[in-house]
């Protein structure tokens, strides 16, 4: 039987194109967009021009034929496939009696719905409230309508000044609710830059999953967790072929097979134009990015368009300020292609989140970019250097220990910072 409970609103698409060679990629982006927010695509119209029109967005005969058209398919949503300002937004929704959703505000329907913990779920209400802000209008007050019929003269401007005390009280409102938000997103951020400290403490390398949004970066993650024995179900992250599946942060200790071990995150997914508010609001969440000794880029191998989303990663990246960190460029989904996989060439991997020697060979990949300055000492440590030994074990990569009468005998790779503490203890 199939479910038709839950109602899929249908939404006519619209974008201006001023010669873009990339216009017909973010149209498409725009679709899967509002198919992300439960939106049923019925048609679209694509208007070229030199400009965009200040008051309308498009040109008046373009509005026309899309409200006929929009209409006739039952559409109750115009999507816009950029952001528009307030005024656009009034005169589209006044001419074509429908209700007009610019691109920034799909992005934001979309991350509200997804948003799980109280961080992810704050940093949006925070960009919505600053999406809203200047979007403010008078004439969206009941208390416009309420004077100017008393018989009082001058009721006119009583009724003026009464809309523009009510727009001035809610601006002063979503004022201080963005200020709270940000206190309280301050507090949040101290608290995981502390956990994050304590993770640099370890000195684990740190390798952050970046990229596009449903490119495969938590299908990555658990099939790492996986081949190297966490088969814990808390252990795993949400992964959902849908854009923008999780906006949380998840990070994961990662313990490969030769003593090697390092920290990964799994950070959210990316999308061409990404509304500024969203990044500012999200980059103590993409902190991990930051912190990391190496970046994976998932790269959807099967989607046209991927050496624009590689183009979106690094625009968005550098604009949170990651820069001048290793990357390598992990092409998934390789198993919907015809190419064999896994192949590495260089610093760029092919590869299928889901086939185990795949996540193999982006381990070894991994393995030589974060440990090629870590060497491998003989050591002999004391039988009472129980602090040293620990040491090693939480900062080092011990591959064999072994207890005699003179002492422990070890064989570790180490960290070319921690090389000088143990030299007296190598053996020749």
């Amino acid at each position: 039987m199939i479910d038709n409970t839950q109602h899929q609103t249908k939404a006519y698409l619209a974008g201006v194109n001023l010669d873009d060679p990339n216009f017909d990629y973010y149209m498409t982006e725009l679709a899967n967009l509002a198919e992300a927010n439960n939106y049923e695509v019925v048609g679209q119209s694509v208007q070229k021009a030199e400009a965009i029109i200040n008051s309308t967005y498009l040109g008046s005969g373009k509005v026309n034929l899309i409200k006929n058209l929009a209409q006739g398919l039952g559409a109750e949503v115009l999507v816009i496939n950029d952001e528009l300002s307030p005024m656009q937004i009034r005169n589209l929704e006044k001419m074509t009696k429908l209700r007009v959703v610019d691109r920034t505000e799909l992005i934001l329907e979309i991350f509200s719905s997804r948003a799980r913990t109280k961080q992810a779920k704050l940093q949006v209400q925070l960009a919505r409230l600053q999406y809203e802000l200047p979007r403010l209008h008078p004439s969206e007050n009941s208390l416009d309508q309420q004077r100017g019929s008393g018989g009082s003269t001058g009721g006119g401007f009583a009724n003026r000044g009464a809309g523009e005390s009510k727009l001035e009280l809610n601006r002063r409102t979503i004022g201080k609710q963005i200020s709270a938000i940000k206190h309280e997103l301050k507090d949040i951020a101290g608290q995981e830059e502390i956990k994050s400290a304590r993770r640099n403490q370890s000195r684990l390398p740190k390798v952050a999953l970046v990229g596009y949004t449903n490119a495969g970066k938590s299908t990555t993650m658990n099939g790492l967790l996986q081949a190297f024995g966490v088969e814990n179900s808390d252990k795993q992250v949400f992964a959902k072929d849908m854009l923008f599946a999780t906006l949380d942060t998840s990070v994961r200790r990662i313990d490969l097979d030769k003593g090697f071990s390092f920290i990964l995150s799994d950070t959210v997914g990316f999308v061409s134009k990404l509304p500024h508010n969203l990044v500012d609001s999200f980059k103590a969440t993409l902190q991990e990015a930051k912190d990391a000794d190496l970046l994976v880029n998932v790269v959807d191998a099967t989607d046209p368009n991927m050496n624009q989303m590689i183009k979106t990663t690094m625009s968005v990246l550098e604009e949170i300020g990651v820069t001048g960190i290793p990357i390598i460029t992990a092409y998934n989904k390789a198993d919907l292609t015809d190419r064999s996989y896994p192949q590495i060439e260089g610093n760029d991997l092919l590869y299928s989140a889901q086939d185990p020697a795949s996540i193999r060979a982006l381990a070894d990949l991994i393995t030589k970019r974060v440990f090629s300055n870590y060497k491998s000492f003989q050591l002999l440590l004391p039988l009472s250097a129980g602090k040293e030994l620990g040491y090693l074990h939480e900062h080092a990569h011990v591959e064999n220990e072994d207890y005699q009468d003179d002492g422990i005998h070890l064989v570790a790779n180490i960290a070319p910072e921690d090389q000088a503490r143990f030299s007296q203890y190598v053996q020749q």
